[in-house]
């Protein structure tokens, strides 16, 4: 090889050091996703204590002008007191979740993706803990059929108390909700979990374009009359 080419082999050799070229799993980004979730929490544990010793369920404290009131109840049901009845049920989808998304955090290679795992993380844990350990879940003895089934403190009321005006929520819900909508823009924005998919995403971008180039360019069909117009005037004066 020419020492002329050598300068483009190295140039290739660096094309590939893009914003694609993390593939290897980051621990860095496993440990903070992991401590976004310990911290959302936490401080759904310590305010949900708060609530407990603090509140009167019959007696909501108006704050922030009315915008949000401290009403305190217990939900048997799913985030924002949905499917109440069916407790088990939502005990073992949130021990799943759980479970997979801790897996999920040892692949982490984006930094928005730890942000959005722990937070997701996080939320579905601190309702999670609410299950198994409050009332009417006893963990002493879970022959009872009662283990799994406690009850979780929501205390956030919005607009309205008593969950007028939108279901009564607490913290882990909002941690959980706002990790499933940075999902979804990261999704929607073409920065997916993996290398792959956004490789995938910067193909289907890039193949547009190249297919424009590739397309002859063509004459309008008014300066193709022009041409053979002109063409034959220029053969009727040779032949005059």
């Amino acid at each position: 090889m020419s020492e002329d080419t050598q300068p483009e082999t190295a140039g290739d050799g660096d094309s590939g050091t893009d914003e694609h070229t993390p593939h290897k799993r980051r621990p860095a980004l496993t440990a903070a996703a992991l401590l976004i979730a310990a911290f959302a929490i936490g401080l759904d544990q310590w305010t949900k204590v708060l609530a407990e010793a603090n509140l009167d369920p019959r007696e909501p404290v108006r704050i922030l002008g009315g915008l949000i009131y401290l009403s305190l109840t217990w939900n048997s049901g799913a985030a924002f007191s949905l499917g109440a009845g069916y407790t088990w049920i939502f005990t073992i989808a949130a021990s799943a979740v759980t479970v997979f998304l801790i897996f999920l955090s040892t692949r982490i290679r984006y930094p928005a993706w730890a942000l959005a795992i722990g937070l997701v993380l996080g939320g579905a844990a601190g309702n999670l803990i609410d299950r198994l350990f409050r009332s009417p879940s006893d963990i002493a003895d879970i022959t009872n059929g009662s283990f799994g089934q406690g009850h979780v403190v929501d205390f956030i009321s919005a607009f309205k108390p008593f969950g007028e005006a939108f279901a009564i929520f607490n913290l882990a819900d909002s941690a959980l909700c706002c990790g499933v909508v940075l999902i979804v823009l990261l999704e929607l924005t073409g920065h997916g979990f993996s290398p792959e998919s956004r490789k995938a995403n910067d193909a289907e971008k890039v193949t547009p374009e190249r297919s424009n180039e590739a397309r002859p360019s063509q004459k309008p069909a008014s300066s193709k009359q022009a041409d053979s117009t002109e063409d034959e005037g220029a053969a009727s004066e040779v032949e005059a």
